[in-house]
């Protein structure tokens, strides 16, 4: 039986290595997150079966459906009109054949000879060429011939500088930390997924040239246009994402929801590294995935709250942050109802900027929400990184844009296993990982049991780019 619309029956692969603790005597003030309820959930999700858990995958399906299994096992039900626990939603996620060409004026260059596409909007692009005179002078939808790279940086390191500059085409040099980048990629043009009948989203191309090809296009005039012709294939089946979503009805429904959650998707599996090809995510996000599902454990377990808790793992983060916008456009409470919105990403590490077993939480000055937490007990402090703009990078956002008081609890930022395969379970902090849960579950209980509103600070909440 299909979870998406019952909440009885399992997938027996699922069912077999499902780890719920049962719901036991604890009371709520002596409540203790058990380091091997944390330690199973992860090996679990950062299991190699699970094959990286790709985004809009069989393997993110199967996530999805246990940590809806522990949900069940803890006692949720369905959210409000939803038949099951499983909210499901259709992607178009073009594909490429392979043999796309470049034209500027009378030259033509092909694809896997002339130059490699490392990504790509799935769509042909028409753009005037223009040159680099460092990344303010880029002109908006322009092909950019990105020659300015400093002997100190690599060309990955211009690419970084240009990522905002709006330009419909990047061309730069192929070197070591291109060649890198294509290999994380499998191999094949990354191409934007997006939610069914939603507009491409817009992205850069990227592509990589040699030296010698680089030298022929620099000859072209300043506005001659480059056309890049691309052939998407046609999909032998629609794909599909999918958010795992657990309710607990408060004793005063109508006092709004607190909103917990986190992503459950990762890369799945790419080129090898040193010999590892699957990317287990076991920090990002198996660990926020298990933060929401140790604090439904806990919430569950104890007296009924005066507020609902909603819990949500999101699929489809990697992709774009697909499961938290269709969750945004297709809410099981209203919008205006819920009234804070916490959200766990890569909560795995020590920061090594932030106070022994302290969480960052993005946007800290947005709003009294990480304050208020903190007062009441929870491991929680300042994003040491504002120009790293992490706030604006994770699952709270698109809420946030939405006037919701939503924020992003976190470890560290960026530790040396992020989007690597060696983000596995041996490289895991278990211990801060549980000490950082069991410091949010007063808290949390306490916020969704009190008359406490967050709201956002005089300039706080965001209105978009």
């Amino acid at each position: 039986m299909d979870l998406r619309k019952h909440g009885k029956s399992l997938a027996g692969l699922v069912l077999a290595l499902s780890v719920a603790a049962p719901v036991t005597a604890q009371s709520a003030a002596t409540w203790t997150v058990k380091p091997q309820w944390v330690r199973a959930h992860e090996e679990f999700l950062a299991s190699d079966a699970l094959g990286g858990r790709g985004s809009a995958t069989r393997d993110e399906e199967i996530t999805a459906t246990y940590v809806a299994s522990e949900f069940i096992g803890y006692g949720l039900k369905p959210a409000p009109g939803m038949p099951g626990y499983i909210q499901a939603a259709e992607i178009d996620a073009p594909q490429l054949d392979g043999h796309a060409t470049l034209t500027v004026g009378t030259l033509s260059l092909n694809e896997g000879t002339d130059f490699h596409l490392i990504t790509s909007s799935g769509a042909w692009v028409t753009a005037p060429i223009a040159r680099t005179a460092g990344a303010s002078a880029v002109p908006q939808g322009s092909a950019v011939l990105v020659t300015d790279v400093p002997n100190a940086q690599n060309a990955m390191d211009a690419l970084v500088r240009l990522r905002r500059s709006q330009a419909a085409m990047l061309i730069v040099v192929e070197d070591a930390s291109t060649r890198e980048l294509a290999a994380r990629l499998g191999g094949k043009t990354r191409t934007p997924m997006g939610l069914k009948g939603d507009p491409v989203p817009a992205r850069a191309t990227v592509m990589t040239v040699s030296q010698a090809t680089m030298d022929k296009l620099l000859k072209a005039e300043n506005g001659v246009s480059a056309v890049l012709a691309v052939h998407p294939l046609q999909q032998a089946a629609p794909r599909e994402t999918y958010n795992a979503i657990g309710y607990l009805e408060g004793s005063d429904p109508s006092s709004g929801t607190i909103l917990l959650t986190a992503h459950l998707d990762h890369l799945g599996i790419g080129a090898p590294v040193h010999g590892d090809s699957i990317y287990n995510g076991a920090n990002d996000d198996a660990a926020g995935t298990t933060a929401v599902l140790e604090l439904a454990h806990a919430l569950a377990a104890g007296p009924k709250p005066r507020r609902n808790v909603l819990f949500v793992c999101y699929g489809s983060e990697e992709a774009g942050e697909l499961g938290s916008t269709y969750f945004g456009e297709h809410p099981p409470v209203p919008l205006n109802t819920i009234i804070a919105n916490l959200e766990f990403e890569m909560i795995g590490n020590q920061d090594p900027k932030m106070p022994k077993g302290v969480l960052l939480l993005t946007g800290w000055d947005r709003s009294n929400l990480g304050p208020t937490l903190k007062a009441h007990g929870a491991l929680l402090g300042p994003d040491p990184y504002p120009e790293q703009h992490f706030f604006e990078r994770s699952d709270n956002y698109a809420l946030a844009l939405k006037g919701v008081v939503a924020h992003t609890a976190a470890g560290w930022g960026t530790p040396p296993t992020y989007h690597q395969p060696d983000d596995d379970l041996a490289h895991l902090d278990l211990n801060f990982m549980t000490t950082a849960i069991q410091s949010l579950v007063e808290p949390v209980r306490w916020l969704a049991s009190s008359d406490f509103k967050p709201e956002w600070n005089p300039g706080g909440q965001p209105h978009g780019q």
